[in-house]
């Protein structure tokens, strides 16, 4: 052991903890030098998560969405501003300066979307309303409503070494924007990389105290603590998780556990893609994608590679052409197109997996058992290996063993339907890709194959340019698939968010929920006055606050003006005969955005004031036709607000236009901008 290398710090408690005992070496993926030591020997974790939970759970609940989004932000900011600190660290595990963007800078980007959702796509406030309002009773005085609310526990992170910014990063995101503290427990091969993205972030000084900490080494008997209002994020192998899983805590209290593990991934060339077509180009050239970048390790890399019987020696040829020209070794070497794997350790599994799925395929491509030229014999450096097995029913292991490095196997199928069940054959994986320009191919992949990956990859010539690839999870994408893979599913955008809040059932009067949800819903309070709604400012509004105006009829010359001013000349509105024939009229009709525009006309207060501007409204209903005659009036009521600055804010109003017999012509939610 070096005694020199540094020693890497855990975070807990509110300050930084050396351990000084059961010190474990990290060694360098280059050279196998000691990058750093680490141990979590002296924490007291039962301390760690009450910490979270009573200090960094109530500060970060008091916060609003946006308020959470803004730190966010920030923290990104932070991670960008001193990325090179970061990269320096990074190519100690291996990794190219391509394969430390996707993991550092793609890890702020994670951030920065979740910063620009929480704002978007979230109220300024602590609760999220789910669904519309369920009537419970006739005459609705009882009705219901699902609401997300912030789990008062702890989110413990356990990450894998292939990612160690972004692993964290994608998981904190979702965490800190539900209002939830994090416990980060890095793994031990590249811990020294998420130690400093994580002192960056602390230092930024915007994280409330409790609100992330982090545990460089074991996790000792912090799960002995954990509560049903806790969670546990784990990214790994299939061993660890169900060891993780089957802990006896987790299953008395019911902690929600979400996994990401093991993942035979698959991609298909479809049989429309011949070596002409652009396709089958994309298709080459994501297979070596995958095959060398974080040198193969990566949870969504390709495993299995399968195409039509007829073109397996075509794909082959092209494989290995591409392969030939990958240069592997230190990527501070100018030319080096793919690293190391991350460790000795990682090395000899990869070689072990290798060699049983060389029971059922011949390798065509690289020599695991000997160093690549000009390597480090140090180093964890391995070529590509290219294996292919002509008879994937007679496989078991390709099917079933995860090399987690440059790997993959080229496998023949008969027809679509093989395919797709040879796609499936992996038990459930969070990726699969299709390469193909056929319409109705996709669809029979998507339907007979999608329930079995958490997410499919269709690309073709149109997309290439801008697609992301097979291998990249994105923010506003469910990362994760089942079976195999674990189960369990991470980001999606706002998806991500409420795996860490309680979906809860309330039932009550529509004023106590109106009261709780901060939205106003129909049968709560209205309060009437000579003030318009519109004469307020946003501060000065309140949920309730309504507005009916009086009746206006319309004339069967209001709507021919408006078909001919328009050019909407539907026969609805202008044939009588044709109109009658028609079972949802009783003759001509209005048109719908003629009784929109004269209800706008009805509500509307014309003079300069707090309403900025009218910017759009949602779910529309025209619910009974308006024959020339009838009149029509609009009941405006402030239904939501939700401040988006320091200078305004969104008002959502529910407006009900009805006719001169009380019934319900349309329905709609009016969005506003309105002054502070």
């Amino acid at each position: 052991m070096n005694m020199t290398s540094p020693i890497l710090q855990s975070y807990v408690l509110g300050g930084w903890y050396t351990s000084s005992t059961g010190l474990t070496v990290i060694p360098s993926a280059l050279d196998g030098a000691d990058v750093a030591r680490i141990s979590s020997a002296g924490i007291d974790f039962a301390a760690a998560a009450a910490y979270a939970r009573q200090t960094g759970g109530p500060a970060l609940r008091a916060l609003t969405f946006h308020e959470r989004a803004k730190i966010l932000r920030g923290l990104a900011d932070a991670i960008v501003a001193r990325k090179e600190e970061l990269y320096a660290l990074s190519a100690h595990t291996g990794a190219t300066r391509t394969d430390s963007w996707i993991d550092i800078e793609g890890g702020a980007a994670t951030l920065f979307t979740y910063a620009s959702k929480g704002r978007r796509e979230l109220p300024n406030d602590r609760v999220l309303v789910d669904g519309g309002v369920e009537a419970l009773s006739k005459r609705g005085s009882f009705v219901g409503q699902h609401l997300y609310t912030s789990l008062q526990g702890v989110a413990v992170h356990i990450n894998a070494f292939n990612f160690p910014a972004w692993g964290m990063l994608e998981k904190l995101g979702p965490t800190l924007l539900a209002g939830v503290p994090a416990v980060v427990k890095p793994a031990t091969a590249s811990a020294y990389v998420t130690e400093h993205c994580v002192r960056i972030m602390i230092e930024s000084g915007l994280l409330p105290e409790g609100a992330l900490q982090l545990i460089a080494g074991s996790t000792g008997n912090l799960l002995d603590h954990l509560s049903g209002q806790d969670v546990v994020s784990f990214t790994g192998s299939a061993a660890t998780a169900q060891k993780l899983q089957n802990h006896p805590v987790m299953a008395r209290e019911s902690v929600r556990f979400v996994a990401e593990r093991d993942s035979l991934n698959a991609t298909v060339l479809g049989p429309d893609a011949t070596p002409e077509t652009a396709e089958f180009d994309l298709f080459v050239k994501e297979i070596v994608r995958e095959m060398t970048v974080k040198a193969g390790q990566k949870c969504t890399a390709t495993r299995r590679a399968f195409v039509p019987v007829a073109k397996m020696d075509a794909v082959e040829a092209a494989l290995r052409a591409r392969l030939e020209k990958v240069v592997v070794g230190n990527p501070a070497q100018e030319g080096v197109t793919m690293g190391a794997l991350i460790s000795a350790s990682q090395l000899r599994d990869v070689r072990e997996t290798i060699s049983k799925l060389a029971q059922d395929a011949t390798i065509v491509f690289g020599d695991p058992n000997t160093p690549p030229s000009g390597t480090d014999p140090n180093g964890a450096f391995i070529t590509p290996v290219l294996l292919r097995c002509d008879t994937p029913w007679a496989a078991p292991n390709v099917h079933e063993m995860e090399a987690f490095g440059p790997v993959s196997t080229l496998m023949p199928y008969t027809d679509l339907v093989d395919a797709i069940a040879l796609c499936n054959r992996g038990a459930g994986s969070l990726v699969m890709s299709l390469f193909t320009y056929d319409p109705e191919v996709a669809v029979a992949v998507v339907e007979g194959a999608a329930s079995f990956h958490g997410r499919v990859l269709i690309s073709d010539r149109d997309c290439a340019r801008e697609s992301t690839g097979h291998g990249s999870p994105l923010p506003a994408l469910v990362h994760g698939g089942p079976g195999r893979a674990g189960g369990g599913e991470e980001m999606g955008g706002i998806r991500g968010v409420k795996h860490y809040m309680q979906r809860t059932a309330l039932q009550g009067s529509p004023r106590m929920l109106s009261a709780v949800t901060r939205r106003w819903i129909a049968g709560a309070p209205e309060v009437e006055n000579e003030i318009h709604p519109f004469r307020q400012s946003f501060n000065e509004l309140r949920q309730g606050k309504t507005f009916t105006s009086p009746l206006r009829v319309i004339t069967l010359d209001d709507i021919e003006h408006f078909a001919h001013f328009t050019g909407d000349t539907f026969y609805a509105h202008m044939d009588e005969e044709a109109a009658a024939a028609n079972p949802f009229f009783p003759g001509r009709v209005a048109h719908g955005y003629l009784i929109l525009s004269f209800a706008a006309g009805l509500f509307v207060d014309p003079a300069p004031g707090p309403v900025l501007a009218n910017y759009g409204l949602e779910n529309l209903r025209f619910l009974k036709p308006v024959s020339p005659g009838d009149a029509i009036k609009v009941r405006l009521t402030a239904k939501a607000k939700n401040q988006r600055n320091a200078e305004y804010g969104e008002v959502t109003w529910d407006a009900l236009v009805s006719n001169q017999d009380g019934d319900t012509v349309a329905s709609y939610e009016l969005l506003t901008m309105n002054a502070l």
